[in-house]
């Protein structure tokens, strides 16, 4: 197979994406949640700006574009990982990954609000069967040990993480495909996720200096080191480039299928390296949720007839 690194290194994404819940886990147990994002993105914003050099694709964004690149990092960065944070601090791994596989719905949802994209009933009846799966997530959880309202918190901010990265992807989409006047192209999807980070570090700096004053400084401890290091390197800056490689090879939708592994790897990543529980309820909330993404976004296919 001609293509078979690129699809081992996208189950590793997979993977490391899904081990990535577990992480988050151990972290946000020892260390505040916006003090461990910042940890994170400053690691993060690091090698990015390396990788930019390194590859000779060191572009700055027009003064428009870094308007652009506020929002999405106020989305993508801030947001979504202050949220992901706090919410690792209450609920499962397991749980969560589950949850967050709610993106692209929240991101076809807003595409029908803001881009002016059309409502159709596979939508409405993926998100019926998304919310069904986190009705059953919510109530039936094996993971009793842990109590039922720090779970539904905690599912609760892992959906508002979400929905931050939806939001952050509307904005995405039209700055991809508009050109400034101060512009001579778009942004790639490097350049904006770059230095939306660098945005979303900036955001991050003056809240986590608040919080250390108001919590104090949290020291990780060896294990919680380790978390933040791969959440950094592993599950942001290497899946990144790996994920992006897989795009430009074998394309964007069977690159996106790999993502469906993501749930079971944080389910089991919590179950080997957390002692989480597994259940039936957990395949019935990953059956109902990832259908209901699959339905959302499959094409209707073309009858000939007016719908």
């Amino acid at each position: 197979m001609n293509n078979f690194s690129v699809h081992a290194k996208l189950v590793l994404v997979a993977a490391i994406w899904g081990l990535g819940w577990p992480a988050g886990r151990v972290v946000a147990s020892e260390v505040e949640p916006i003090t461990a994002a910042w940890i994170r993105y400053v690691m993060v914003v690091v090698l990015f700006l390396a990788f930019l050099k390194w590859s000779d694709q060191w572009t700055l964004p027009s003064k428009h574009q870094w308007k652009q690149v506020g929002w999405i990092g106020l989305y993508s960065t801030f947001f979504y990982q202050v949220l992901f944070m706090h919410g690792m601090g209450y609920t499962a791994a397991g749980d969560a990954s589950l949850m967050i596989t709610f993106n692209p719905l929240f991101t076809a949802f807003l595409a029908v609000l803001f881009l002016n994209e059309r409502m159709s009933w596979r939508l409405l009846a993926g998100l019926a069967l998304a919310f069904a799966g986190v009705a059953v997530l919510f109530v039936a959880s094996p993971n009793t040990d842990i109590p039922t309202l720090d779970r539904w918190i905690g599912n609760a901010f892992i959906a508002g993480s979400a929905l931050a990265w939806a939001a952050s992807t509307i904005i995405m989409k039209r700055v991809m495909t508009e050109v400034p006047e101060d512009a001579k192209e778009p942004l790639s999807p490097l350049h904006l996720t770059v230095w939306s980070s660098v945005v979303g570090l900036a955001i991050l700096t003056p809240w986590a200096g608040v919080e250390s004053l108001h919590a104090g400084w949290s020291t990780p401890s060896f294990y919680a080191w380790i978390g933040i290091v791969f959440l950094a390197v592993f599950s942001t800056v290497l899946s990144y480039v790996w994920f992006a490689n897989g795009i430009r090879t074998i394309g964007a939708g069977p690159a996106a299928f790999y993502v469906y592994l993501v749930p079971p790897f944080g389910i089991l990543g919590g179950w080997l390296l957390l002692d989480e529980q597994l259940g039936p309820s957990l395949l019935v909330a990953f059956s109902l949720i990832v259908g209901g993404v699959i339905l959302a976004q499959s094409k209707q296919k073309d009858t000939g007839q007016a719908s």
